[in-house]
């Protein structure tokens, strides 16, 4: 292995010894713990330490960095108190994660880390969001973001590449090519020569660096850095190294050659660099002694704080409070001016008041700058906000999903529009594991609301017309929104906007240009997890969101003798159980209408929930209502009958007759 020291001083040689130094001695005393039984799991970076030091000692401390889970080297460069780290590995509370995820599934604002969940490719796509915001901002700060060499088979890896590299986004994309993957050698997860090759597609710059060698890796990077803050781009890296140890300690490394073991062990990075440095004078024996002496009595000390520390307490109240952020809704009241509009205008001028009210705000979606979206809700945004702030995105809703979520770490909101609710399934995991996850997490935030344009009545087919939400309010850390009437559609948007947790906003889509109201010209919001009592009777409770609120008030101006609450739900996470527990006692009826299919609908929840507090009210079994249990066809008279449209009146007389 050969060394040039560059123009780099005796000091900062000695410092990048010491800082690549550390994080192997706390490893060889984690694996002493991992014996002991004191440790419960370990991703080992042995072998690494170069790749995670070199990258973030080029950073400054206000530029973010997303490592993996064997990237010790970044916490430690960092200068990350050792021990909180130690209290994380133990699930201790003075972690960061109160003992809620282990290892290095975390992240840290104070320290501009962002950590990794177990998924590995989302992390990609909040480096871009970050990225993007920088960008904005012109503040010419680099974005690094880690990952292996198996993750770039993931398609949230080609996705995040894709979106950096249209947006001429600085992110640093970082491959530790180290060999395997879990088990698997590189040989049977690429076919490419190299995976610096795969920048050529994406019309991106892309290295190969020795990994193992700390100063190519430094010397390197340092002026990458400084071209790509003169012209800002993406640049794929791909750092050759190896994982001296297995996947995590208990899958050993049996499966590799020892002939492969020995010719890696022969370029440690660690040993090479202190024999360099002692050949050419910068470091002596007795420094280097001093050097270990040192961090081991800081390992020790930072051991015995952590070990003092009790273990957690679980309260119930505890991990409730944590799962969404703390927000007070902000009342904002409309003026006596109305225009009476149609359900997409009210969505429009919602998006268009939030932008001026937030100058923060993105929205990204396909086709949703100059074409304006697919039904034309941003139809002009471009020219009045800008195409920084209205930004078209390639079709890969999972990148798009993470970006928005690193818009949000660096203090941005975000809207993402999905072209059609179906179309989330792609855009699934970051939604699911990422958004809703975070704050429980390890206290951070999701700004980002998803817009869903969903629905059946237009003959769209199997692809363009669910109404999938049960698919989210099962998801704890989300909220879900889902309106019928114009004036709520805005100021329920408006305050899914302005609350910093992730909200799934559903719209749909027979309702964009049928129904009408009169709206309140000025801002306003209505607080999220209050339902609507639209009309007032004693004999039965129908409880209805979106579409069958509309087809439930038909049915009622059809049978006007029938004396019902009807409750439009509004926002189905969180519910508005209050309301309904107030009717259905009240009544002594209930019947759920939904669009969705029956089994696993939100309506079964709601059964069940009626069921358990109101069960000495009951005059009679709550009923759900709800579409066939198949796909949504297309062809007309398939579709009538799968929706419940047709089914509802006769399972409404017949509980009022039960």
């Amino acid at each position: 292995m050969i060394f040039y020291r560059q123009n780099l001083t005796d000091n900062q040689l000695l410092d990048l010894y010491k800082k690549i130094l550390k994080p192997r001695l706390i490893e060889e005393k984690m694996l002493i713990l991992i014996r002991q039984g004191k440790v419960s799991k370990w991703f080992s970076g042995i072998g690494q330490e170069a790749i995670a030091v070199g990258v973030t000692a080029i950073l400054d401390e206000s530029e973010y960095v997303l490592p993996m889970h064997r990237n010790l080297g970044v916490f430690t460069t960092r200068n990350i108190p050792l021990h909180r780290l130690f209290s994380q590995w133990q699930g201790k509370a003075s972690g960061f994660t109160k003992g809620r995820d282990r290892s290095f599934h975390f992240g840290t604002q104070e320290y501009k880390i962002i950590g990794m969940i177990s998924h590995l490719g989302p992390q990609l796509g909040i480096a871009d969001g970050i990225a993007l915001a920088n960008k904005l901002q012109d503040n010419k700060k680099i974005t690094a973001v880690f990952t292996g060499e198996g993750a770039t088979s993931e398609g949230d890896f080609h996705e995040a590449l894709n979106i950096a590299a249209v947006w001429k986004l600085p992110v640093m994309f970082i491959i530790e090519n180290n060999g395997y993957g879990l088990s698997t050698p590189t040989n049977e997860q690429y076919a490419c020569k190299n995976l610096a090759d795969k920048g050529t597609g994406y019309g991106m710059e892309s290295h190969i660096i020795d990994g193992n060698n700390i100063l190519e890796v430094y010397d390197k990077l340092a002026k990458l850095k400084a071209e790509m803050q003169q012209n800002p781009r993406p640049v794929l890296l791909e750092f050759k190294t190896f994982r001296m140890r297995g996947h995590e300690e208990a899958s050993g490394t049996k499966y590799v050659p020892k002939e492969l073991m020995d010719e890696w062990a022969a370029k440690d990075p660690v040993a090479n660099y202190r024999n360099y440095l002692i050949e050419i004078g910068v470091l002596t024996t007795e420094l280097d002694e001093q050097y270990h002496e040192e961090i081991k009595y800081e390992i020790d000390e930072n051991l015995a704080l952590a070990n003092a520390e009790p273990e957690i307490v679980p309260t119930y109240e505890g991990e409730l409070e944590d799962v969404y952020k703390p927000y007070e809704h902000e009342e904002v009241n409309p003026d006596s001016v109305s225009q009476n509009i149609r359900f997409i205008d009210a969505i429009r001028n919602s998006l268009n008041q939030s932008m001026q009210q937030h100058r923060n705000l993105i929205i990204m979606g396909q086709d949703i700058a100059e074409y304006g979206g697919a039904f034309k809700i941003t139809d002009g945004f471009v020219e009045f906000f800008g195409k920084d702030r209205v930004r078209n995105t390639p079709i890969c809703e999972s990148a798009v999903v993470s970006t928005a979520m690193g818009l949000s770490v660096n203090g941005y909101k975000a809207i993402v529009e999905m072209q059609f609710a179906d179309f989330v399934s792609t855009g699934f995991n970051p939604i699911v594991n990422l958004l809703a996850k975070s704050h429980y997490r390890w206290g951070e935030k999701a700004d980002v609301v998803v817009r869903m344009p969903c629905g059946g009545g237009t003959q769209a087919g199997p692809f363009h017309s669910q109404t999938n939400e049960a698919w989210f309010t099962k998801t704890p850390g989300l909220k879900v929104v889902y309106p019928a009437f114009p004036y709520d559609a805005k100021g329920l948007l408006n305050a899914s906007i302005n609350d910093p947790n992730p909200v799934l906003f559903f719209e749909h889509k027979l309702l964009y240009r049928s129904v009408y109201q009169d709206v309140p010209t000025d801002y306003y919001t209505i607080p999220l997890g209050k339902a609507a009592l639209l009309k007032e009777g004693k004999k039965i409770t129908i409880i209805a969101f979106g579409a069958t609120v509309h087809w439930a008030l038909e049915t009622l101006n059809k049978n006007p003798d029938i004396e019902a609450d009807l409750i439009d739900l509004r926002t189905l996470q969180p519910l508005d159980n209050e309301t309904i527990f107030a009717s259905v006692k009240k009544t002594g009826k209930a019947i759920i209408y939904q669009e969705d299919t029956l089994f696993g609908g939100i309506a079964s929840d709601i059964s069940a929930l009626i069921m358990e507090k109101c069960f000495e009210y009951l005059d009679g079994p709550v009923k759900r209502v709800a579409s066939l249990e198949s796909p949504i066809p297309f062809t007309k008279a398939l579709e009538d009958q799968f929706l419940p449209r047709n089914r509802f009146e006769k399972e409404l007389l017949d509980l009022l007759a039960y």
